[in-house]
């Protein structure tokens, strides 16, 4: 309980209130507290913090998506994150209609199973499109053949393999599909009350589009929760960065193709000269038969060489490389 006032402090306060000492809507204000309801069915175990990771991770992943399926279906393939949020597992499986496309994906090292659920009517395009059509889907929704489940494995694999590399800076992943479930009652992985991560994105295909949601269980994630804050993503981001794409690029520049041409050297002739220019002529060029040549990469001297042969084809000998000093 409370202290109980004095009559002379309820005086003083009565009088404080009427002089305009003491504000009674302030007082009552300060003296409210904010009280929030706590649902014990759906305990929050991912934060604000926890999901905007999860966002970013997604993000990179959407955009490995829309480079690497376009090799595959052989059409524009764009796909972007929509949203992430928490939910209970009962929501997510609940909200599943059949037929529907379910591939249960062991996330190893991590112990348990995530879910990638893509939507019908993508499901009929990458087929229409791996057989060669259009890529348009069906305006009936029907039950997926052996041979339509086949095909949209190969899909689902590459879908898996590409989620290595967002999730590097987190844990080292060697994800791995399990099964394709087309009847969501099959896809239980975890207890219907275990809060998850809903991840949504949506797929655009030429002119389909439709959703991609991934369900991430926090019982699978649990272990690396504390790595899903941004301050240690972009700390990590920014390090392996610089050394994991320095040798890609270092390889791809290696591949490059460059002309080189070796300049004889130069004359000037005039225009009836050069029409009238039969076999056997001779142009005098502004070199001898003893210096050295310029050898351009591109458009940059880089080099002098001396003329020569090998075999029966002309050749040049590099005797200077030439530096950016020069």
């Amino acid at each position: 309980m409370g202290d109980v006032l004095s009559q002379s402090e309820i005086d003083n306060l009565l009088a404080a209130l009427s002089s305009g000492e003491l504000d009674a809507d302030v007082m009552k204000e300060s003296g409210d507290k904010v009280i929030k309801n706590y649902d014990f069915n759906r305990p929050s175990k991912f934060s604000k913090e926890h999901l905007r990771t999860l966002e970013i991770i997604f993000e990179h992943y959407s955009r490995l998506l829309s480079t690497s399926l376009p090799v595959y279906l052989r059409k524009n393939v764009q796909v972007e994150v929509i949203n992430s949020e928490a939910q209970v597992y009962s929501e997510f499986s609940n909200a599943l209609s059949n037929p529907v496309l379910l591939g249960i994906i062991d996330f190893s090292p991590l112990e348990g199973n995530i879910i990638i659920e893509i939507a019908d009517n993508i499901g009929y395009a990458i087929v229409d499109r791996m057989l060669g059509g259009n890529g348009i889907p069906l305006e009936k929704s029907r039950d997926f053949s052996e041979i339509e489940l086949v095909i949209i494995e190969r899909i689902f694999t590459v879908v898996t393999n590409l989620l290595m590399e967002p999730w590097a800076n987190v844990v080292k992943l060697e994800p791995r599909l399990q099964r394709i479930e087309t009847n969501s009652q099959f896809a239980q992985i975890i207890s219907p009350s275990e809060m998850a991560s809903i991840i949504t994105m949506n797929m655009k295909i030429g002119n389909i589009e439709g959703m991609i949601n991934v369900c991430l269980p926090y019982e699978v994630i649990e272990p690396v929760i504390d790595k899903l804050n941004t301050k240690y993503w972009y700390s990590t981001v920014k390090v392996s960065d610089n050394q994991a794409y320095k040798a890609q690029i270092e390889v791809a520049i290696a591949k490059a193709r460059i002309p080189i041409k070796a300049e004889l050297g130069k004359s000037i002739i005039s225009l009836n000269d050069f029409v009238n220019m039969q076999k056997g002529d001779i142009i005098k060029l502004n070199t001898k038969t003893g210096d050295e040549l310029p050898v351009y990469v591109g458009n940059i001297k880089k080099f002098l060489a001396l003329p020569g042969s090998s075999s029966d084809s002309y050749a040049v000998k590099v005797s200077h490389v030439l530096r950016e000093e020069n």
